[in-house]
């Protein structure tokens, strides 16, 4: 066993105790307390080992994930590996998903009353709901949004009412709108490791991209929608910088402003985007008109919203007052402030553990700003994992954050691409898939 293996399996290790006094510590508290509001903490999950009709593809697509993935990654054209890549981790989703049957599993996910459906009817005059929207977040204010709602800008909900009215109704046409653009979070984020770095880590990093666990949450959350649009972002500005194109640059800020308007918290993606904008600075320097193009692009959705009557500000106000007067103002800040990051070593795997550690090294190595092809993914992932910790430390972020961190959690996983032996990194990622999907009933 090398000297570096040996250190990776030090940090797998470490994480996975994490894991287990997330889990013990948690139980303790919510048994004794009952102030965690979660079954089987640190997930938002209850124990119920069980199978299903996605039982037999989700085993099949890991076996051949395992078995085929580095080399088909590494044989097949670019283009093709992308195409390859979006549909190999949709059908995984879909896979993970279905193991909890049709109903519970995708098509009742996002209809349950905390959700955005149960709100549609509410939307038939929209101007007039957007100018009305800041009024219901509240608890207490004549029909409250539900959590959901009120704890996302209106273009979250507006998603689905948008989908309802072009003829894609109920819970269904929702999830696998859910799962189809979710999916495409993993091309978006080998797009910019490619034009920031170079193919070989980008290839290197597919498999792990497809077949991880976040999938388990991925399908199907709204927040694997989020996680799409954010990624498209950082790929859009990562082929702006590189190609030193306006347009480009432009569709990344339109993106950046649907992003912030998706959730409050995806504006800790500014921290990957200037990741991007260091890692391409001898373009921004060459063209300076790329960040006008930017800003440009950012003004649009935020104007267009504000000109309708909703104020992001006043909003985001009035969802902190809402969220403390929910289980999130009774949630203890000591215990979910580590317990967090024990829910992203579930979601992003003993490989991305490992692969950190290797990140940490080659950026010491290269010094930052890096150089090197060989570095350069590991300033985005740690501007990236710098972003994580902000939010874990808001306070705001108190349970369901394996959800919740998606977007973020797609850009740690480039870390991977510095793994040597990836199939058995890659074995214990799909592993931890299939245990977590088929041992818990997860929820949010």
């Amino acid at each position: 066993m090398t000297r570096s293996l040996r250190h990776d399996l030090y940090a797998v290790g470490a994480a996975a105790l994490l894991v287990v006094a997330a889990v013990l510590v948690g139980r303790h508290i919510q048994d004794t307390r009952h102030v965690l509001y979660v079954h089987w903490p640190p997930l938002l999950a209850r124990w119920d080992p069980h199978m299903g009709p996605g039982t037999p593809a989700a085993v099949l697509l890991a076996v051949a994930g395992v078995a085929y993935g580095p080399s088909l990654a590494a044989r097949l054209t670019w283009p093709a590996l992308l195409v390859t890549a979006w549909a190999s981790a949709a059908a995984w989703i879909l896979s993970l998903a279905l193991v909890d049957g049709w109903h519970r599993g995708l098509a009742g996910r996002l209809t349950t009353r905390e959700e955005y459906l149960r709100v549609i009817g509410r939307f038939h005059d929209i101007p007039a709901t957007l100018r009305d929207f800041t009024h219901h977040i509240v608890a207490g204010t004549p029909d409250p949004w539900p959590a959901h709602v009120a704890g996302h800008p209106p273009a979250a909900t507006l998603t689905f009412v948008l989908l309802d009215r072009v003829g894609l109704r109920g819970g269904g046409w929702a999830g696998m709108w859910c799962v189809l653009t979710g999916a495409t979070a993993c091309v978006a984020v080998l797009v910019a490791v490619r034009a920031l770095a170079d193919e070989a880590p980008a290839r290197r990093a597919a498999p792990f991209l497809v077949l991880t666990p976040a999938a388990v949450w991925f399908g199907v959350s709204a927040d694997g929608w989020f996680a799409a649009v954010a990624a498209w972002t950082v790929a859009l500005l990562a082929l702006a910088v590189t190609r030193r194109s306006p347009v480009l640059a432009g569709a990344s800020g339109l993106l950046l402003g649907l992003t912030c308007y998706l959730s409050y918290g995806l504006t800790l993606v500014a921290l990957p985007l200037l990741a991007v904008l260091l890692l391409g600075r001898d373009g921004v320097r060459a063209r300076p008109v790329l960040l006008a193009a930017l800003l440009a692009g950012l003004a649009v959705v935020p104007a267009a919203f504000t000109l309708a009557g909703f104020d992001w500000w006043t909003a985001y106000r009035l969802l902190v007052t809402r969220y403390f007067q929910g289980v999130g103002g009774r949630r203890p800040y000591g215990y979910w402030v580590w317990a967090n990051l024990a829910c992203t070593v579930l979601i992003t795997g003993p490989a991305t553990v490992a692969g950190l550690r290797r990140t940490s090294v080659a950026l010491a190595r290269a010094g930052t700003p890096p150089r090197t092809a060989p570095a350069r993914p590991a300033l985005l992932v740690s501007a990236t994992l710098l972003a994580l910790l902000i939010a874990d430390l808001s306070g705001m972020s108190k349970a369901e954050t394996e959800r919740i961190w998606l977007p973020f959690a797609m850009w740690l996983f480039p870390a991977c691409a510095y793994l040597p032996r990836p199939r058995a990194w890659l074995a214990a990622q799909a592993v931890l898939a299939l245990l977590l999907n088929h041992l818990l009933l997860t929820g949010w």
